[in-house]
């Protein structure tokens, strides 16, 4: 995604992302783990090929995700994975709609904020 939104391939499973409503570079960046001067420069992976992340959407239209290992969300603290479940659905449902938001890439991410229930 990141040369001008030509797209790239997934590091995980070779195909191209081919939107950025599926690249987890971007839902990343949305969320404000990856900054802007390093998007052209990080490899790209469909959001569904990042488990470890993926398995944090929960909103209707995303089939749920499974991360087998250490990091599948069911061995986790309650309180943690709560927290990441809303925090990453937020950011996924940003990521949705940032092809009708009219915004410029520095403004793709989501304002940090205190209230975790805020789903914009």
């Amino acid at each position: 995604m990141a040369k001008c939104d030509e797209g790239y391939r997934c590091e995980v499973c070779g195909r191209d992302v081919e939107a950025v409503t599926d690249s987890d570079l971007y839902l990343r960046y949305v969320l404000g783990e990856v900054p802007l001067e390093l998007l052209h420069r990080l490899p790209e992976r469909h959001v569904r090929c990042n488990t470890a992340l993926a398995q944090y959407v929960v909103a209707d239209g995303f089939e749920p995700v499974r991360c087998p290992g250490p990091f599948d969300k069911a061995g986790l603290d309650p309180a943690f994975v709560a927290d990441e479940e809303r925090r990453v659905t937020r950011g996924w449902r940003r990521l949705q709609a940032i092809p009708t938001l009219g915004l410029t890439v520095p403004e793709y991410p989501l304002a940090v904020t205190p209230d975790a229930g805020d789903h914009s």
